[in-house]
């Protein structure tokens, strides 16, 4: 049986691994998209729970609130396809862990909201697993801008977003801006991915 390039390549996506580091807004929605494209395997990890005011830009439902916010994304990823392998992990990150945890996965993605856990997964990817590419989002508060919403790549991290908009009382986090940078990393993912896509290998 001949099977078509596009055939072959959700064969090869399904034995890749994606570790995603927060489950917030860039994160949750991040996960979906990467399930939604055929990622056989991701690893996530966010300590918080689901709250009422997450539903305005997070990947959950009223219905999850109170739950951990692994947890209800594990289901939400196993609702579209159960075949996913989901790693969930409970736990607030630090340097250590995203060595332990990461360090079997083809992609990683920074989704954290505070600048201080972005500056550590960058740094700890950076200096202790170079060869890892990271994809991180910074700069994505606010509304409108989004010609200024780019892709910067510099070695092996690619950083979506505009670089420079902060989180203020006036630039406050929304569903479309946020979306939009966690689709681009998402679509940054894939193309990583897809990079190391052998048309002449087997990978049923």
């Amino acid at each position: 049986m001949e099977f078509t390039y596009q055939e072959k390549v959700k064969a090869y996506l399904k034995k890749c691994t994606v570790g995603i580091a927060g489950c917030g807004g860039l994160g949750s929605t991040c996960a979906i998209n990467l399930a939604r494209a055929g990622v056989g395997k991701l690893v996530i990890a966010d300590y918080d729970i689901v709250t009422r005011e997450n539903l305005e830009r997070q990947y959950y439902f009223s219905d999850q609130v109170g739950m951990l916010k692994v947890h209800a994304l594990r289901n939400n990823i196993n609702r579209i396809d159960s075949s996913i392998v989901v790693k969930a992990f409970d736990l607030k990150l630090c340097a250590s862990d995203v060595v332990e945890m990461f360090s079997t996965c083809d992609v990683i993605v920074e989704a954290f909201d505070k600048a201080e856990m972005k500056q550590m997964i960058i740094e700890t990817t950076l200096t202790q697993m170079p060869d890892k590419v990271l994809v991180a989002g910074v700069g994505l508060a606010g509304v409108g801008m989004t010609d200024i919403l780019k892709v910067h790549r510099s070695g092996n991290l690619i950083i979506c977003g505009d670089q420079c908009t902060e989180i203020n009382e006036q630039n406050f986090l929304t569903a479309p801006r946020v979306g939009i940078v966690s689709n681009m990393e998402a679509n940054e993912v894939l193309e990583v991915l897809l990079s190391k896509f052998d048309i002449n290998e087997n990978y049923t």
